[in-house]
């Protein structure tokens, strides 16, 4: 019966799978095709970003950025694909339980011989395979698209892999927190909104804590804890950023269980 439930929420999310990679793949193509020709005008570009207020490049997180550089202009990719694979693991935690509730088919699934936490492990574990799915996709689009479009520029293999490993940690404090919010919430009929608000209010708790230096947003938004131009520069994560966005999808999945377990499921009258 677990397994059941595992592979018919993975099949449920393979829509999702497909659209959000066929994006991504587009997304880094079209970005990294650009590469080339921005890379001979290099000198022009660092000089016009030079001129770009400090605030508004930290705003964007382009502060202290080569963009000549391959994995510099890469870091612009980075922006929209955070942001792509936010909505995703957004969607798919706020969608895990309400769904079936919104859909009234919930009590059906609680008659059968099988636990809730057997249910909320399966449902997780088909999220959670979801995510490292397009995350694998990123990973090979990045490379091939670098590869195809580098010319003769270099990069470093392993500060790309790093940031690509980040990402899905990344995805998974986005799931969490979808999670135990959707749990929070007495019913979610939709799941967009909810998921673009929470991962656009991250980049934008992300770009004021730029702006405004002294305020320590980067603790509780994964934008700054997987901030890509500190990975190229240090080739490493910020570890106590990494601990704490870890902490926080951890705290989130245990609270998720118990009030799942808790929680009051409205039969179908």
């Amino acid at each position: 019966m677990k397994s059941n439930i595992y592979t018919h929420e993975l099949r449920m999310k393979s829509r999702s799978i497909l659209t959000w990679s066929i994006a991504i793949f587009a997304l880094m193509f079209f970005f990294l095709s650009i590469y080339p020709s921005f890379a001979e005008e290099a000198e022009l570009a660092n000089q016009l970003m030079s001129k770009m207020p400090e605030e508004l490049k930290q705003a964007f997180g382009l502060s202290n950025t080569d963009m000549a550089s391959l994995l510099g202009f890469y870091t612009l990719v980075m922006v929209f694909t955070q942001l792509c694979l936010a909505i995703q693991a957004g969607n798919f935690g706020f969608g895990l339980v309400s769904i079936e509730e919104s859909e009234l088919t919930a009590d059906f699934l609680l008659t059968k011989p099988v636990s809730r936490v057997q249910i909320l492990t399966s449902k997780l574990l088909a999220a959670l395979t979801a995510i490292i799915i397009t995350n694998l996709v990123t990973g090979a689009a990045s490379f091939l698209a670098i590869t195809t479009f580098r010319s003769s520029h270099t990069y470093d293999a392993g500060t790309l892999t790093l940031m690509l490993v980040g990402l899905l940690i990344f995805q998974v404090f986005f799931l969490a927190v979808g999670l135990v919010i959707s749990l929070l919430v007495k019913r979610i009929h939709n799941v967009t909104p909810y998921s673009l608000g929470l991962a656009f209010s991250a980049y934008v708790l992300n770009a004021f804590s730029g702006v405004f230096g002294d305020v320590k947003l980067e603790y509780i938004t994964p934008f700054k804890h997987f901030d890509p131009n500190y990975i190229i520069e240090h080739n490493a994560f910020d570890t106590r950023l990494v601990l704490i966005n870890i902490g926080i999808s951890v705290a989130a999945i245990a609270i998720s269980y118990w009030l799942y377990i808790r929680r009051d499921i409205h039969a179908v009258s």
